[in-house]
């Protein structure tokens, strides 16, 4: 056991994945800030958080009039994953940067860096279409959780590969998503259902997809297997 007291808890977490959690809990420190008075001309309250809301927040009703215009601007289309960085609550970007940070470094460390940052993105951008193309809800989406539910998903591959190996029962590999979408619908049934675990899913989904590629050796078996039909 290691005596060191002067080494950095985080010198075990990949540095892409440390980065990104900063990002994340920076825009909330940032908020929590203006809402103390502490910051420019935002004196007490929520306002900076909202203003935030409204410019980086992903909407579906903005997707549709850009899908019925054919328009395409870029700053509406940061919104795919500017969304990620932008919390309703101090509660919600804590749950968010914890996952983030759990399975960012278990994927990471198979998968490596890139190709982990990759997943929360692409997470993020997957998660977005669902909530727009399988709902029609106002309310808008923020949160990291998309992103941080593709990393679940490849958590899962991981997870379904290494009891392939074992000859174990691979649906083993589903109990984290099972135990998190019962979580949800005790939570939905206590405090009220919203429409997020939509977008989670997406990104969950998208996390099981994009990992067949990123995974060590991935892109040559997908290519092998392609071959082979």
């Amino acid at each position: 056991m290691s005596t060191d007291h002067n080494v950095s808890p985080f010198n075990t977490v990949p540095a892409a994945i440390v980065a990104l959690v900063v990002v994340i809990a920076g825009a909330e420190l940032v908020f929590s800030l203006a809402q103390m008075g502490l910051i420019g001309r935002y004196q007490g309250g929520d306002d900076l958080r909202m203003m935030a809301l409204q410019t980086y927040a992903f909407s579906g009703e903005i997707f549709d009039m850009m899908l019925e215009r054919g328009e395409f601007p870029p700053s509406q289309l940061l919104r795919f994953v500017s969304y990620g960085f932008v919390h309703i609550s101090f509660t919600q970007m804590i749950f968010g940067a914890v996952l983030t940070l759990a399975l960012g470094k278990m994927v990471a460390e198979t998968f490596g860096q890139v190709q982990a940052l990759v997943l929360f993105f692409g997470g993020l951008i997957c998660g977005a279409l669902a909530y727009a193309l399988l709902l029609n809800d106002s309310v808008p989406l923020f949160g990291a959780f998309p992103g941080a539910y593709a990393l679940i998903g490849a958590y899962t591959y991981i997870l379904w590969v290494h009891y392939g190996h074992l000859g174990e029962n691979q649906y083993r590999a589903f109990t984290l998503i099972g135990g998190l979408c019962v979580f949800h619908l005790v939570f939905g049934v206590v405090f009220g259902a919203s429409n997020l675990w939509v977008a989670e899913l997406g990104g969950f989904a998208a996390g099981m997809f994009l990992s067949v590629p990123l995974s060590p050796g991935g892109w040559a078996r997908l290519m092998q297997r392609m071959r082979q039909r």
